[in-house]
């Protein structure tokens, strides 16, 4: 009786052994629209697992989001750096972000909520109808969404020439303003220019001298 009581015991422990350092975790979250509050619906969101020592992304699994803006995923403990949850939707900005495998936990599930804003934009136009030779012209950003791909520099900016028009376009947060900071260098001619950014649309900045 002894004897099976501890084949049992040891069975047990072998079993316990066993088990330790499997199991997995549950990464889960919403993503909400901040612009509009309320859940990201319909956006596209990938989650990609980039094993250790590499710099290779592996696609686990892509979704669309549904109504309320929900994800989760199950992933097994293994040789993992980390994962990467990236969402896109026409006209948002784009959620990229990285977990890393040490701190997730295993005893409850891992949440990440996310959120975007919707896209505008700013249309500048600057024109000079002095016709002077050597005019130049500097304007800098003074408001407005900075540090993305397609954002407009942050710092100042020279035109020169006596024909100078020119039109380009910054992207901004939706619901926001957008402002520059304006002056024809070696004149009293400067400014501020200003314009409120409405949801997926194009609002004019003009400077005509």
């Amino acid at each position: 009786m002894e004897r099976l009581i501890l084949l049992s015991l040891s069975l047990f422990l072998l079993f316990s052994s066993c088990k330790k350092g499997t199991g997995s975790f549950v990464i889960h979250g919403k993503v909400s629209d901040l612009t509009f509050s309320k859940a990201l619906e319909g956006a596209e969101l990938k989650f990609y697992r980039v094993p250790i020592g590499t710099s290779e992304e592996i696609l686990l699994k892509a979704i669309t989001l549904p109504l309320d803006g929900s994800y989760q995923f199950e992933v097994p403990r293994d040789k993992t750096e980390r994962y990467i949850i990236r969402v896109f939707k026409n006209n948002y900005f784009p959620i990229e972000k990285n977990i890393y495998y040490s701190e997730l936990s295993i005893k409850e599930a891992n949440t990440y909520d996310l959120s975007t804003d919707a896209m505008a934009w700013v249309k500048l136009h600057f024109k000079n109808l002095n016709g002077i030779f050597g005019d130049q012209f500097r304007y800098i950003k003074q408001e407005g969404f900075a540090g993305c791909e397609t954002c407009c520099p942050s710092t100042s900016q020279d035109f020169y020439g006596p024909t100078i028009d020119t039109t380009f376009y910054c992207v901004n947060k939706a619901n926001s303003t957008y402002s520059i900071y304006y002056w024809e260098i070696n004149t009293q001619n400067n400014g501020l220019k200003s314009a409120f950014t409405t949801p997926f649309d194009t609002t004019l900045i003009e400077v005509i001298y």
